[in-house]
């Protein structure tokens, strides 16, 4: 039975490298992706969806409950990638 707890600590501390991996990427591309917002070459749609997607991530109503926040990165990851691919489009490098 012992091994089982081990296996599960071991199990709960990948995951919480895992989530630490996710959580520095996505402000690294928070950070990166910022300096978009006030320009005038990305979409007006790409920057509201960046908005809404904020919102989304602090708005206590979500599809999954809130100790699962898959869906919350998830969209956020979305909105950030549509944002920096219209960028991209405009001629501007996010690096």
């Amino acid at each position: 039975m012992d091994d089982w707890i081990y296996l599960a600590v071991i199990a709960c501390g990948l995951a919480v490298i895992a989530m630490l991996g996710v959580v520095i990427t996505l402000t690294l591309r928070l950070r990166k992706s910022f300096r978009l917002l006030g320009g005038e070459e990305v979409p007006f749609q790409n920057k509201f969806a960046f908005w809404a997607s904020i919102v989304y991530t602090i708005w206590p109503v979500d599809l999954l409950p809130d100790p699962i926040y898959l869906d919350d990165i998830g969209i956020l990851f979305a909105a950030l990638h549509s944002m920096n691919r219209a960028a991209r489009r405009a001629g501007i490098t996010t690096g």
